[in-house]
């Protein structure tokens, strides 16, 4: 879709209802999401962190989204497909600034060239112990997308009709950090297993823009 096009229904989101948790459960990959959510909730010791879902015009006036494979290092969310975005910092106003702090940090996109138009259904992560709120942004302009070398291992821009195809729906036996020979619901976006949290805000982004175009 070419990305005039998209912008002027995306545009739309400011208004919606968030399709909120019922699309993050079809992603899901265990079942006390919630019941481990509310526990982390009431103890109050989770960390908190922010994530975009950035789209964006590509060279050729169509519209992309970019993820980010993370770096091989020790941690639960090593060699995973994700969001730029981070850990919330004392320095950060909010969390959208955490959102656009992070974005710049990770991919070069200036902050001040991202235009967010919808706070997202906050999600809780139980390996890492981390509530994450997503926002869902724009930018007019074609990035130049710039890997921090630190973080990310590959940048994935991925076309917006392959993200909206439902033939990119799979699901996946992978060891995770809480099971062995799991079978997940997961996507397979541009070749990548995306799984997990990431496949959880992906399902509520997916669900509005459905709504929309």
């Amino acid at each position: 879709m070419e990305f005039t096009d998209f912008l002027n229904k995306a545009l739309k989101v400011t208004k919606m209802e968030l399709p909120g948790e019922e699309f993050h459960l079809k992603m899901a990959p265990i079942e006390r999401l919630i019941e481990l959510k509310k526990i982390a909730r009431d103890k109050n010791t989770a960390k908190r962190a922010a994530v975009l879902s950035l789209f964006y015009p590509s060279e050729k006036g169509q519209t992309n989204l970019i993820l980010i494979l993370r770096k091989t290092y020790k941690g639960v969310h090593s060699n995973q497909v994700g969001f730029p975005g981070g850990k919330y910092e004392d320095g950060d106003e909010n969390y959208k600034n955490t959102a656009l702090r992070e974005t710049e940090e990770e991919v070069g996109v200036p902050r001040d060239t991202v235009t967010i138009l919808k706070e997202l259904t906050e999600i809780y992560i139980p390996p890492s112990n981390f509530f994450v709120q997503p926002f869902f942004g724009v930018t007019k302009t074609t990035p130049t997308f710039i890997a921090q070398e630190e973080e990310v291992e590959a940048l994935i821009e991925v076309d917006l009709d392959h993200f909206m195809d439902d033939s990119i729906i799979i699901t996946k036996t992978l060891t995770t950090s809480y099971a062995n020979d799991l079978d997940v619901p997961a996507y397979l976006i541009n070749n990548h297993v995306v799984w997990g949290a990431t496949a959880m805000m992906l399902s509520e982004v997916r669900e509005m823009l459905k709504q929309l175009l």
